[in-house]
């Protein structure tokens, strides 16, 4: 089996969706990563696919982890808006041969993730605003 190299095919993606830039691309790869290790560690070893909602979580720990408050602008500096986006950039990668997919995957499984400043946002908010915010829904 012939290696990819994950540079030039990106290069491919990109020229063919510039919708996102390509640090959205490499930090999607770092986060299947990060999922993966931590699936692996809930499986005591057991290697399995990683589900779209599961790599949603990773995503969302590991941006919390890497730019805290910043996550929200950082990803729309790299024009993700929402948990979409990340199933659109995974599936540029699955479409090109970066990222493989069983029959059960889709697009689809990105579409209800979860709410950008709720996950991002929100866990920095001072507790003055979070009290005020709980009245509000209440």
């Amino acid at each position: 089996m012939q290696e990819v190299n994950f540079d030039a095919t990106l290069e491919n993606i990109l020229a063919r969706d510039a919708r996102f830039h390509r640090d959205a691309y490499l930090f999607v790869r770092e986060a299947l990563d990060f999922t993966q290790k931590q699936v692996l560690k809930e499986n005591r070893g057991q290697v399995r696919h990683v589900t779209g909602q599961e790599l949603l979580n990773g995503i969302k720990q590991l941006a919390l982890q890497q730019f805290g408050p910043m996550t929200t602008t950082l990803f729309e500096e790299w024009g993700v808006k929402n948990c979409r986006d990340f199933g659109d950039i995974v599936f540029n990668m699955v479409e090109i041969g970066l990222l493989a997919k069983t029959d059960k995957d889709s697009r689809d499984d990105f579409q209800n993730g979860y709410d950008f400043t709720e996950a991002f946002q929100k866990p920095f908010w001072p507790e003055g605003k979070l009290k005020s915010e709980t009245k509000l829904t209440e």
